[in-house]
């Protein structure tokens, strides 16, 4: 039986990190979408073998590559609209609900893989 990851090779997914990061843009970005290229060893990735406190996996995710140990959720979203935009967000400040507008947390990976 092949494996869920397999069958997401060569197909655009979104990642959810764990962490926040920044994206070349300066913008941080809590998400990844892009084409997942392959799923790598350390050594493979960075050309050592980590140590047993670090990740010993990396996926490639169009340009980028996200530490195993950073993946919370990876989603198929082949032939999806995927919103790069500015996204609605509701919150709470002193007591009431404040609706807001902010730009999109999800960092397009692919950008990078058209310039490569």
């Amino acid at each position: 039986m092949e494996s869920q990851v397999s069958q997401m090779l060569n197909k655009d997914i979104l990642v959810t990190t764990d962490g926040w990061f920044i994206g070349h843009d300066g913008q941080q970005y809590r998400a990844v979408y892009g084409k997942l290229i392959a799923i790598h060893t350390d050594e493979q990735a960075l050309g050592v073998k980590t140590n047993a406190r670090s990740t010993n996996w990396y996926a490639q995710v169009g340009g980028m590559l996200i530490a195993g140990c950073q993946i919370h959720y990876a989603i198929n979203c082949e032939g999806k609209h995927i919103n790069f935009d500015k996204c609605a967000h509701e919150g709470i400040h002193e007591g009431e609900i404040v609706n807001t507008e902010h730009t999109s947390k999800i960092y397009n990976a692919n950008f990078e893989t058209e310039k490569l």
